[in-house]
């Protein structure tokens, strides 16, 4: 048997020992590596909380790529991190809008409201003379829209400039010099012929005879075309509406005061 140094006795002991040693045990972590650990399982499961939240919470598009796509304002942002969540009913998805207090106009509609606006305005001149008018100056521009006084002394298409025309008329006289003018007929508007007939001493009725004035407290005149078999007048007009236009109308006998045509 050889003879071996201390050295190598040593190694063998070292040797044997190891060998009939069980294998260790996996090492113990240290405490503060544990507390560690647990922190982060839970940041990890807050994290996944607020993702189902932010999901069930805020609207879809608070949520979609393109809300947050091209640069969003701050302002944007923060409303859609302050969403709030709507429970919608199911049934709400069969209700319809009421629209019975809305009216929308067409094109057509449209335009003729205009039109009507243009005349209301006393600046819309007609192409075309309306049937039954005789009045010489249907085409002239009046007073709204920069139109002067008529041969008669009233503003042309007025009420009163039309009356006055048909008196004229019907005492023979459609040309200068005219019998019946603004200086020796009713000086004024529509309002004060009833006083001016009474001042001048012309007789006035309540009753309608074809070719006298109607008279309405409304400052407004007309001519009577006709007294109908049934007790209605039909008269003759301009300006009724404040449209400056020619107008036939059936009215009741009651409705005015008749001017009876000076003598």
């Amino acid at each position: 048997m050889p003879v071996l140094t201390r050295r190598e006795a040593l190694a063998r002991e070292r040797s044997r020992a190891g060998a009939a040693r069980p294998a260790r045990a996996a090492a113990v972590p240290h405490r503060g590596m544990l507390r560690f650990a647990r922190r982060v399982r839970g940041f990890a499961g807050l994290a996944i909380v607020a993702g189902v939240f932010a999901t069930t919470v805020l609207p879809a598009y608070a949520g979609s790529s393109d809300a947050l796509a091209g640069g969003k304002s701050d302002s944007f942002l923060s409303l859609r991190t302050g969403a709030q969540n709507l429970e919608v009913s199911s049934g709400a998805a069969g209700q319809s809008a009421s629209t019975e207090l809305y009216t929308s106009q067409s094109a057509a509609q449209f335009a003729a409201s205009r039109i009507q606006s243009i005349r209301l305005a006393g600046t819309w001149v007609p192409m075309y003379q309306s049937a039954g008018d005789d009045y010489p100056w249907w085409n002239k521009r009046t007073e709204h829209s920069g139109g002067g006084l008529s041969p008669l002394g009233y503003y042309y298409r007025e009420c009163v400039d039309f009356v006055a025309w048909r008196l004229n008329r019907d005492a023979g006289v459609t040309g200068g010099p005219w019998r019946w003018v603004w200086d020796n007929l009713a000086s004024g508007s529509a309002y004060v012929w009833l006083s001016e007939w009474r001042s001048h001493g012309w007789p006035t009725s309540d009753v309608a005879v074809p070719g006298s004035v109607a008279w309405f407290p409304y400052n407004h005149v007309a001519y009577v075309k006709s007294v109908n078999a049934d007790g209605t007048v039909t008269v003759e007009e301009y300006n009724w509406a404040s449209d400056h236009l020619y107008h036939q109308r059936t009215i009741s006998q009651s409705e005015a005061i008749y001017l009876y045509p000076p003598s």
